[in-house]
């Protein structure tokens, strides 16, 4: 390809109004079907299928709490790539999700929203892309006692 084609081809997403596809963009989230405003939500969004859901041993990581509140979540600027968010709505406020027999005692939620069976869904079932363009996740919590 000439350069001056080239050149071309790489305006088209500056001329459409999109960013390049190597940019960081903006990730947030919904809540939905909290039942509660009771303690926190605790947020891990990951990228490597090995550390989801629980990305705390992820070294790069996103991992916080925020108020228990429905609405748009934050998560900030991420580098293009696939993710996936779990989230625990933590009513207790002790940092962890508590369960009996193994059941969830607290609200748990996914994006993508993959059905829940025995245990977490798998990193795929849960994961989406981040490109060129900001991404907002829509989860809606489950609870199951």
């Amino acid at each position: 390809m000439t350069g001056r084609l080239w050149g071309l081809v790489a305006l088209v997403p500056v001329l459409l109004g999109a960013a390049p596809i190597g940019q960081p963009q903006p990730l947030s989230m919904a809540l939905e079907g909290l039942r509660s405003t009771r303690g926190q939500i605790l947020v891990c969004v990951t990228r490597v299928p090995r550390y989801f859901p629980d990305c705390s041993h992820d070294p790069d990581k996103r991992h916080f709490a925020v108020a228990a509140k429905g609405g748009a979540v934050t998560i900030g600027t991420v580098t293009p790539g696939d993710y996936a968010i779990a989230i625990v709505h933590d009513e207790n406020g002790n940092g962890k999700l508590d369960t009996f027999a193994g059941i969830p005692r607290e609200g748990v939620g996914f994006s993508r929203n993959p059905v829940l069976r025995f245990g977490a869904p798998s990193f795929r079932s849960a994961s989406f892309a981040v490109a060129g363009a900001p991404v907002e996740q829509d989860i809606r919590l489950k609870y199951f006692l």
